[in-house]
This record gives structure tokens, sequence and C-alpha cells, in this order.
């Protein structure tokens, strides 16, 4: 058998043909191994009748849903390379990543129809050539092809096999939260040894049901639900995050396990009554995407639901670090050790090992990490060691017994007095107010000490003030690390994978800071 991400749903077809592979939460839609196998055989004929070959690159602009699993099955077994798009970002950044990637079909959700629509009227600047609509009635236009009639003339029969091994097989956008992303290249290999490299190092079993809701755009939610479909293990898809419907589908669904970023949990451990749901059957919740909140994992521990802090970027296809069962309350606020098949380490500037305690910038090495960014040598470089070290610009310390603390990213760093302020460990002592529902700490600018940090604070209850906030802090932390203001916002800006999207806070906060 290749080595190709594609054959491992033909092989679970084989192995579990009538075990549920996929749920989707909001239609009702299940899936057999066997069926979500035989509709994505179908799109497979279908794409390569179209002409799509080895190498092209075909990029999706879909919501969680069945059709983006099988779109991302298909082009896989055929040789294409998927490029899934982040559809919150506006026509512009689009734009970009479908000319830089030069994309020449795209497949997209009608709830994009207008920005697409826009696309389409712009020529040639971008290269795309077939566009593909779903869409619940005809989605065929005046320049796209309906999606059900189009992969439905396919044959159910497997494809033959057009990549494997070191062939490209995504290619997945950063974030861009601080400028035009970056497009991360993974092979079929890089990303079978993520999948090996998890199964290795969390208790995922055979015949779980796995609660996704992540955007299947990013790289925390498309390897675990490839990772459900090579473990066997059933999805059950939301096609948005809702934090009351998260519940819900723990009770209905019997779910084993998750991923769910801090935001995600801090708004579920809102929702009223959480006694009133059965979550009996739920063992773990992983979280990822940024540092984890030590009284958020208390919150669920008092529920005696374990909640294991994960570390992962795209650039190493999911997996960096993550704590185990014996160790996610002994360690509260570690991210773990590194993943089997996985290294890791915390270095200073000098690229020499951190001593327990120092705070250094973390380094990851393995099978899974990505071959390079996409028309980007320079970044690639900066990136990658000469040696095989991936530079993750996070920052983080290690203890004595090899744990890592993640405490925040490089670039958020604020430098107070010189002295290194991280956002992370400000907006950790906030949360634990009992009037705060969110925060988030930038710097600004300060003629005393260069840059002082600042709050922006959702809050709980109406009645808490700045002074608040101030005095909250005093005492919890070291003088130059103390906020020197705080303001109040409705909603924190984040992107689609739950990061705070800092610049602009930035932006609408630029002080200077009272000092």
């Amino acid at each position: 058998m290749k080595n190709n991400i594609g054959l491992l749903l033909s092989k679970r077809a084989i192995i579990n043909p009538e075990r549920e592979a996929y749920v989707d939460s909001k239609s009702g839609l299940r899936l057999t191994f066997q069926e979500l196998n035989s509709r994505t055989n179908r799109l497979a004929n279908s794409l390569l009748s179209l002409g799509v070959k080895r190498g092209d690159r075909v990029a999706l602009a879909l919501m969680n849903s069945a059709e983006f699993l099988e779109a991302y099955f298909a082009v896989a077994k055929i040789g294409g390379i998927v490029v899934p798009l982040n559809w919150r970002l506006v026509a512009d950044e689009l734009e970009f990543i479908l000319k830089d990637s030069g994309s020449k079909t795209l497949i997209f959700g009608e709830e994009f129809i207008e920005v697409f629509t826009e696309l389409h009227s712009r020529g040639d600047k971008i290269d795309v050539e077939d566009w593909i609509q779903v869409a619940e009635a005809n989605g065929e236009n005046d320049f796209a092809k309906d999606y059900a009639v189009f992969r439905d003339i396919g044959e159910d029969v497997e494809p033959e096999i057009g990549a494997e091994e070191d062939d490209l097989l995504y290619i997945m956008y950063t974030s861009g939260t601080t400028g035009l992303p970056k497009g991360v290249v993974h092979s079929h290999n890089t990303s079978i040894w993520a999948l090996i490299t998890f199964i290795g190092s969390t208790d995922l079993r055979d015949a779980d049901r796995y609660l996704v809701a992540l955007p299947l755009f990013h790289v925390g939610s498309l390897i675990p639900v490839t990772l459900n479909i090579y473990w066997g293990v059933t999805s059950v898809v939301m096609r948005e995050f809702e934090p009351v419907r998260a519940w819900e589908l723990i009770q209905e669904e019997s779910i084993t396990c998750s991923l769910l970023v801090p935001a995600m949990l801090n708004f579920m451990s809102q929702v009223p009554d959480i006694t009133q749901y059965d979550y009996s059957k739920l063992r773990w919740i992983q979280s990822g995407a940024s540092p984890l909140p030590v009284n958020l994992i208390q919150i669920y521990a008092d529920w005696e639901i374990e909640v294991h802090q994960i570390y992962g970027l795209t650039e190493v296809c999911g997996p960096a670090c993550v704590i185990n069962t014996e160790n996610a309350l002994k360690k509260l606020g570690s991210t773990g050790r590194p993943f089997f098949h996985t290294e890791g380490r915390v270095v200073d500037e000098n690229g020499n090992d951190c001593s327990p305690g120092e705070q250094g910038e973390v380094w990851v090495k393995g099978k899974h990490l990505m071959l390079e960014y996409w028309n980007r040598p320079d970044a690639t470089a900066e990136t990658i060691t000469s040696d095989g070290w991936l530079r993750t610009g996070d920052v983080a310390v290690i203890d004595k017994d090899g744990f890592i603390y993640i405490q925040d990213r490089i670039k958020d760093m604020i430098i107070s007095g010189g002295e290194n302020v991280y956002p992370a460990e400000i907006e950790n002592i906030i949360l634990a107010h009992e009037g705060v529902a969110e925060v988030a700490v930038i710097g600004q600018p300060s003629e005393k000490w260069g840059e002082s940090p600042f709050a922006i604070v959702v809050r709980k209850e109406e009645s808490v003030s700045e002074e608040d906030i101030l005095h909250h802090c005093d005492g919890k932390l070291a003088r130059f690390k103390l906020p020197k203001g705080a303001a109040f916002i409705d909603v924190i800006p984040r992107n689609a994978n739950g990061k705070v999207l800092k610049r602009e806070l930035r932006e609408k906060f630029p002080g200077p800071a009272k000092d």
C-alpha cells in the first residue's frame, strides 16, 4: 500500500464499512466509512475527467461539511495539492492566496457566493479556471458547476493513485496575524508521520466518538479528522461552533474526546447549569492554539473533565507537545513533553539549551515538519535551521522534569524598562477575576518605560471597573509587569483559529500608556 493520505479512507472503508465515519451536527447527515469513500471516489474520478492532474492545486472554501472531507481525500488520492482557504478572509486576502498558490480549481460553499463572484470578475488576477459550488439547491450559475451533480457523474471505483510519500499533499496558509500569510507545505509522508505521532502519544481508541468544532481549514481540525479515519473513530462535526450546542452534542452523540481552543472552553464554561448535560462518556478534551489559563483547567477539573493542554503548529503538521492523563493536574499549566517521534527544546538566543525556569524559544524536530514555505525560501531558511530544527517563535520555560510551559509568542512580547513581559502571564491573572469573561493584553508606547502593558477586558459584570482590574493584579505580579491601564470591549477580535488579533487591538488602543 502506497503512503497516500487518501488511501487511509479506502482501507478504513474495507475494514469497517458499516461504522459511522461522519455525523453532521446541523443537517443530521450520517455517513458510514463505505459511503464516505464512495462519494470521495466519485468526486476523484470527476476531477480527473476535468483534467486535474498530479501537482495541480485545488482550493477549498467550504465550511465544516462532508463535502470538505470528500474533496480533501479525493484530491489526495489523485495526486493534487489541496489549498484549504480561511473563509473568514476578505476578497483581497483570498485573491493573494489563490494567486500565490496557483490554484486552478476552486470548490466553494454557497455561503461565499458573493465574495467568489467578486473574485471571478477579477479575471487574470487569479489563476482559477474551474469553479465548483456546493449548494443545498441547484448550485450551478453562470460561472460555477454544481458540486453534487459534478461529483455524482464520476464512477464509484477507486481512482488511479497519483501521489505518494514525499509528493505534496496540501499548502495551508498561516493566519497572517502579523502580515501576509505564508503557505505551509506538507507532503503525504509528513502528514502520515503526524498521525503516527498522535497515536503514539494520546489515548485515542478504536470506535471513539470525537467532537470536531474547529474549522477544517485549520491543522488542529484537519489532522484529527484524518486521524479519526486512520483509527476508525467517528467524527461528529459542527458546521460552526456554538457552546450550548457543543454540550448537547457531547450528551446526544456520546462524545468521548475532542480538541477545543481556550476561547471555546471559556464560552462553554459560561453556559448555565452544566450538570444538566450527561458528559459521562467524555474522557478528555485537548486544548491548543494559545496558552490555556490555569483557572480554566481547574473549572473543568471540578466537573471531573480532564483538559489536556496540547501544543502544536501548522508548520509541524499539528503535534509538538502534549500532556498525558497522569500529569494533567500534577503539572497544571504545562503543555507537557514532546510527542512521540518528536523532539523539543527550549533554547536561548544563541541556540543553547535553557536551564530549568529560564525563558527561551521552543524548537521542534521530527519527520512531520513542513517541507517549506511555498515560494518563500527566505522565510523557510529563517524558520528551519541547517540541522532540521524548526524555530517556533514561541516563548516557554522547561522544568527539571522536561515539562514545557508555553508563555507567549515572541512577537507579542512587551519590553518594559528593559524587562521582557509576556502578555499571557498577565492575562492568566486577570482571567481569575470573577467579573472577567475574556482579556487580551497588549503593549502601549511609554515615554518612561518604552512600553507598558495595557489590558482589554470583556466583562461578565458591568460593575467591573478599570480600578478593579488594576487592583486585582496588584501583588500578584512584579511591578514592571503590572498593567498601567485597562479598557472594556464587547468582543475581543479573533481569527478563525481562535487566536486574538492583537494587531487590531493595538490599532484600536494605540496609547500612549498612562505611566
